[in-house]
């Protein structure tokens, strides 16, 4: 006889691997003709813009530029300060065996080191190291059956599981335009350094398409045609439209956002300003949370049964939880006594993490550089190292979940005392994502492997001692009577709570040999 059986579709959607890989993006530069030779190189920055990622089998391509700005004390008597602008282009594959085409991958490429070589007065040597995150998921289309419809005594061992459902993904790229005002008393002779963030991305569903906000935060330190350093800093905002057919407020919407190309450059003079252009790539993957209750177990007491089980790790639940820390420090920097703090720059990484059931525990560096001015009008910069440690409860309770922590500057003060120490003060957030996944057990393929069910010795009452292990579901289903039955004759109000050693009276058990998936229940 043919089993009939009801079945759904559900999409699930599941973390497949994760790496993290260090590259190093070299390259030997020219001073231009234009500008003086160099002889030291005072301050070195830059920002990473993504041009392209392909996933393929069994690896990541990644194409884009580290676009970096160079501070250097020339070798001239007319000029104390000079700048110069390079791109380090690189093109990286990063080799991942689970990867397949058609998997979505969330990459990160960040900035953990740069340095600057003088080979000679005329070349320079720039070297980025960049941390590279990927994360690898997919999207798995299964049937699952919701019902068996032609077997009147089926028992079924039901479990509900929360999955998050895809509901679609989608990008759009953002172009974004500005003009930075500078003082009128300034004549702007080269950028010295341009710093981009993205920073406040949010969203807002409606009509079937997701709208993505975020800030473009800018600062850019430039050189005048007198020899004096100044800062601009300004907010662009960036707002891009991403269709997605059946998306709703309900679903759980996940927004990345790379800065694909940065254009930076002073406007004519007479208009004391700078122009910037930014191109953004907004991506989102939308996600329904369902919960579904799956059979794990089946038989019937009058039908020898078999079938077929499978094991899907799915993405269940995500958590975010936000931490906020200050770390202080003091540094002393001699020449600042009659001098000018011009910048900051903070680099804050993490180092080590450790997970444990009830916290995550993190040790980081910060590095902060300070550029400077002394009593000569002379730039020079120092690095200062702070380390720190923070720690978060884990709300999954799981030492092996997977976590994403993102740390973003959200304050920073510099007080200089006139012996030349820097009080600093730095406030952080921590932004962490936890992200449990879940085995779940998908059963299919059930069929009557036999006609005999009805054949063999029955016996209308028998006393079974518990055993370690046992549940009353593996009881009743072993001697072919039902967990209700078991539950009714002996008075037990809840079928999960049995004892080692508890006598059962099982009524109208029948012994029956063991029958490959059958008789295994998942553990």
């Amino acid at each position: 006889m043919d089993i009939d059986v009801s079945k759904e579709q559900i999409s699930v959607n599941k973390m497949v691997c994760e790496k993290k890989e260090i590259v190093f993006v070299e390259e030997d530069m020219i001073v231009p003709d234009s500008k003086p030779d160099i002889l030291n190189a005072i301050n070195l920055s830059g920002n990473v813009c993504i041009y392209k990622k392909e996933i393929t089998e069994e690896k990541v391509k990644i194409d884009g530029c580290v676009n970096t700005y160079i501070m250097y004390l020339p070798d001239s008597n007319e000029d104390n300060l000079r700048g110069l602008n390079a791109k380090l282009e690189f093109s990286q594959a990063v080799a991942i065996s689970e990867c397949k085409e058609g998997m979505q991958a969330q990459i990160s490429v960040e900035i953990k080191d740069l340095e600057c070589k003088v080979l000679n007065g005329r070349k320079i040597n720039v070297r980025a190291g960049l941390e590279m995150k990927i994360k690898i998921y997919s999207n798995e289309e299964i049937e699952i059956i919701s019902g068996i419809n032609n077997i009147d005594d089926i028992q079924t061992l039901d479990k509900s599981f929360e999955v998050n459902s895809l509901v679609g993904n989608g990008s759009a790229r953002v172009y974004v335009k500005d003009t930075l005002n500078i003082d009128q008393n300034d004549e702007i002779a080269e950028i010295l350094k341009a710093e981009v963030n993205l920073e406040d991305c949010d969203i807002k569903i409606s009509y079937n398409k997701i709208l993505s906000k975020c800030e473009a935060n800018v600062k850019i330190m430039y050189l005048t045609e007198d020899n004096r350093v100044n800062t601009v800093k300004g907010k662009i905002p960036a707002v891009g439209f991403i269709d997605m057919p059946n998306v709703s407020e309900e679903n759980i919407c996940e927004i990345n956002n790379e800065i694909n190309n940065i254009i930076v450059r002073p406007n004519v003079s007479e208009e004391h300003s700078i122009y910037v252009e930014i191109e953004i790539e907004t991506s989102c993957t939308a996600y329904e949370k369902r919960e579904i209750a799956l059979i794990q177990d089946l038989y019937s007491p009058s039908q020898n049964l078999d079938f077929t089980q499978k094991r899907i790790n799915t993405s269940a639940n995500k958590i975010k939880k936000i931490k906020n820390f200050s770390i202080t420090s003091k540094t002393n920097i001699p020449d600042l006594v009659d001098g000018n703090l011009l910048d900051v720059e903070v680099l804050c990484a993490i180092n080590k993490e450790q997970k444990t059931k009830s916290k995550i525990l993190y040790e980081g560096e910060m590095t902060v550089n300070f550029i400077f001015s002394n009593n000569n009008g002379n730039v020079n910069s120092k690095v200062s190292k702070i380390p720190f440690e923070f720690s978060i409860e884990n709300p999954s309770e799981d030492e092996n979940v997977n976590i994403e922590t993102k740390l973003n500057i959200i304050g920073k003060n510099f007080d200089v005392k006139s012996n030349g120490d820097v009080d600093c003060t730095i406030d952080v957030e921590a932004s962490i994502e936890f992200i449990q996944n879940t085995n779940i057990n998908i059963i299919d393929d059930i069929k009557i492997v036999d006609d005999d069910a009805d054949s063999g010795d029955y016996d209308s009452l028998i006393i079974y001692i518990v055993q370690k292990g046992d549940s009353l579901w593996k009881i009743a289903k072993s001697h072919r009577s039902t967990v209700d039955d078991i539950a009714r004759v002996n008075g037990i109000e809840d079928p999960n709570l049995i004892q080692v050693g508890q006598k059962i009276y099982i009524p109208k058990f029948r012994n029956v040999s063991k029958r490959g998936n059958a008789d295994a229940v998942p553990a």
